[in-house]
């Protein structure tokens, strides 16, 4: 994959060795409904889009985030927020990661706002007059957008969801990290990158636990997925009540057909006849400025 200006997390490859993220991405559609849960999963390998989803009059409405961090996410948003009273809202991830310092950069603007977040996979009705949009909570959220997920004031996880991390590399080596070779200015970028990442996880109430996890992954093995009890530890999850982030609203787990496999599947590697989520861009910014290096400084980023 090429290299990005910014850090690019897919299921959080930490940098160098380093800094951590969590990819959300993943769908379950229930029978009769995979041919749209298939156009989720696409969706997921493309940047990621916002769109609010509104189910007036019983409940306010969220925002849906879909798809991989990259360096015009931040702007992307912004340019969608314009206008919208978004304070207190609720962000539904669906995301397998991306740009490291992209996805801090919007990661402090959710804060800001006091954003709520959770992970899904938002399911318009399109059943009827009535019928109103519902979350799927078996969804994926790897690599950066562990990251985004805790930015939320309050943050809920599914019991069906898949949070999943491992550490951030030099984007433009992540396919082979073992054979590669790395320059001192790599090791600085990776340094530097983990150290930025370690005050944002800090900043936003998370714990050194979700940092030493992820960094213990190497990008040649298996993603990690959080149990119930890691989800705390790492103080990923402040809420075991869904109605805390979206009240009145449906989430369920469709029972049926899933499009990604609950095991985890090695990075890069595509299962047999299985849709795979698409790696989010390389890690390290290491062609172009935006936290990214040309043939200066640039960031590291997550698969």
């Amino acid at each position: 994959m090429k290299l990005l200006k910014s850090l690019n997390l897919r299921g959080w490859l930490l940098v160098g060795s380093a800094a951590c993220g969590v990819v959300l991405a993943g769908a379950v559609a229930t029978f009769g409904s995979s041919a749209r849960a298939g156009a989720t999963l696409e969706e997921r390998k493309l940047p990621m889009k916002f769109g609010w989803v509104a189910c007036e009059p019983n409940c306010r409405g969220w925002v849906s985030a879909v798809g991989i961090i990259t360096v015009d996410t931040p702007k992307d948003f912004e340019e969608f927020a314009r206008g919208r009273q978004l304070g207190g809202a609720t962000v539904v991830l669906d995301s397998s990661g991306g740009s490291v310092n992209d996805a801090i950069t919007l990661g402090r603007r959710f804060r800001n706002l006091g954003l709520l977040t959770t992970v899904g996979i938002t399911q318009q009705n399109p059943s009827g007059q009535g019928a109103r949009p519902a979350v799927a909570s078996e969804a994926y959220c790897e690599s950066m957008c562990v990251f985004l997920l805790l930015a939320g004031k309050k943050r809920y996880v599914p019991e069906a969801a898949h949070v999943r991390v491992h550490q951030i590399w030099m984007g433009d080596r992540a396919d082979d990290a073992r054979a590669a070779s790395y320059s001192a200015q790599d090791l600085m970028i990776v340094e530097r990158d983990i150290g930025r990442l370690a005050k944002y996880t800090f900043d936003m109430g998370g714990a050194g636990d979700l940092l030493s996890l992820a960094l213990n992954v190497p990008p040649w093995e298996d993603l990690h997925e959080l149990d119930a009890a890691e989800l705390k530890l790492t103080n990923l999850v402040t809420t075991d009540l869904v109605a805390d982030v979206l009240p009145h609203v449906d989430v369920a787990a469709p029972a049926m057909a899933e499009l990604a496999p609950k095991t985890q599947a090695r990075f890069g590697e595509e299962p047999e006849q299985q849709p795979q989520p698409a790696k989010s861009t390389k890690t390290a910014e290491a062609v172009v400025p935006t936290g990214g290096v040309v043939a200066a400084p640039a960031a590291a980023s997550q698969k």
